[in-house]
């Protein structure tokens, strides 16, 4: 990890060098995803099955792209039955979680007969992709469809990829079904990404597509928006973390490294008022390498977005964590929720030294899918707002209407809009 002092200079050779990690800055790749995008939009299933055959090496028909009840019951046959009950365990902090964000229909009636309100209404149909390979991430299945469960969706529908033998990961099957998603297909990547924004003969079209994905997903939702909603472009994993010399330099060095780990473009970052701090960090962060597994991952995350930041007060470290904008943000300071409450920028922050970032990942309860690349600046987690739409509600009766109706043409006069002026005044041609 680089060491900096902090000045103007320092923060804006950083901030740019994190920008470089965005999808938005990878147009290398986009000429070949709108190619999959298009020819799977035109094609529908011949173009789907076929690059599943050519990128997962699984030969897909209208008989098996579905993954059956059956399938899903062997899933459970092969997951430990521990990792179930803790599965359910985190799905219960999820949901109670989420149910507290809930907002429902109003309406407000006066006595001069006008009736206002907002109508609260789930969309109809979501599909949550989920990444395949070796790895499995039940968390992120829990995270993308308990959320849309809880809002009402009816239709939560879920693609991911297949190995070569056709089998999806029995842990993420597991947890797709305890969090209530309702069908499961087994296809993946930018085709699996167009064939839900415009349906094939297979693949139901739906109204918003959310959750992870590797840099062909993340293109492929940027280039069907506007067709469908999406949840976010999401870019690399990052922590921050905010401490002074009160902090424990080793509960610090392992919450950088336990983002750091997610891969080679993840950014750990720790800003500090605290030049010993900033030392015994760098000494814990490489004894700490010595004993993980991915460390290849680890070392060149650390070499290429790893810092040590040091602040000369701490006013411009949070200065400086606004400013960067980090997907998770842990406060490890004297007073952190005095520091908290100056804190304008963060997906999720985390107070204390025993609230440390995979809390969140896992069993806390708040989203994990969270805004990178310095959009927590005007994006949030994902919740149960991203997963239904609100429809304005007006009613006026004609003794309403009359006292204001001139105001009303007067308006539409002033913008040249007669045809809007005389929608009104012809409701009261007998009295003009």
């Amino acid at each position: 990890m680089r060491v900096v002092r902090l000045d103007e200079n320092t923060k804006k050779d950083i901030l740019n060098t994190l920008l470089k990690r965005s999808p938005n800055h990878y147009g290398t790749y986009m000429e070949q995803v709108q190619t999959i995008v298009e020819r799977v939009k035109i094609e529908g299933d011949l173009a789907l099955f076929d690059y599943t055959k050519q990128f997962d090496g699984f030969g897909l028909t209208k008989e098996n792209v579905r993954v059956t009840e059956e399938e899903i019951e062997e899933a459970y046959q092969e997951v430990d039955a521990s990792l179930i009950e803790i599965i359910r365990k985190s799905l219960k902090n999820i949901r109670e979680y989420h149910q507290k964000q809930m907002q429902y229909s109003w309406f407000d009636s006066k006595p001069d007969g006008t009736m206002l309100g907002q109508k609260v209404t789930p969309l109809q149909k979501v599909g949550v992709y989920v990444p395949g390979g070796k790895a499995s991430y039940p968390s992120s299945v829990l995270m993308n469809i308990a959320p849309a469960q809880v809002a009402g969706v009816p239709n939560i529908i879920m693609v991911t990829p297949c190995n070569k033998e056709g089998k999806i990961n029995p842990v993420t099957l597991v947890s797709a079904k305890e969090a209530g998603v309702t069908q499961v297909y087994r296809i993946g990547g930018a085709q699996a990404i167009s064939a839900l924004a415009y349906g094939t003969e297979s693949i139901p079209k739906v109204d918003k597509i959310v959750g992870p994905g590797n840099i062909y997903v993340a293109l492929a939702k940027k280039a069907v928006y506007g067709n469908v909603s999406i949840d976010s472009i999401a870019g690399p994993s990052e922590i921050l973390v905010l401490a002074d010399e009160s902090a424990n330099p080793r509960f610090v060095a392992s919450d950088l490294l336990s983002q750091a780990e997610h891969d080679e473009l993840a950014s750990a970052i720790l800003v500090t008022t605290s030049e010993q701090l900033a030392k015994d960090v760098e000494k814990e962060v490489q004894r700490l390498l010595e004993q993980l597994s991915r460390k290849e991952i680890l070392l060149k995350s650390l070499q290429n977005f790893g810092y040590i930041l040091i602040a000369d007060t701490m006013e411009e470290a949070i200065e400086t964590a606004n400013e960067i904008a980090s997907e998770h943000l842990e406060i490890m300071t004297k007073n952190p929720f005095e520091v908290m409450m100056k804190i304008q920028n963060a997906g999720a922050i985390f107070i204390g030294e025993y609230s440390s970032e995979p809390l969140g990942d896992y069993f806390a309860g708040p989203n994990h899918v969270l805004p990178t690349n310095g959009t927590a600046k005007f994006f949030s987690p994902l919740s149960v707002d991203d997963f239904v739409k609100k429809s304005s509600i007006i009613y006026y009766s004609k003794e309403a209407l009359k006292p204001v109706h001139k105001d009303i043409i007067a308006f539409a006069n002033a913008e040249q809009l007669t045809a809007h002026a005389n929608s009104i005044s012809v409701r009261f041609e007998e009295k003009e």
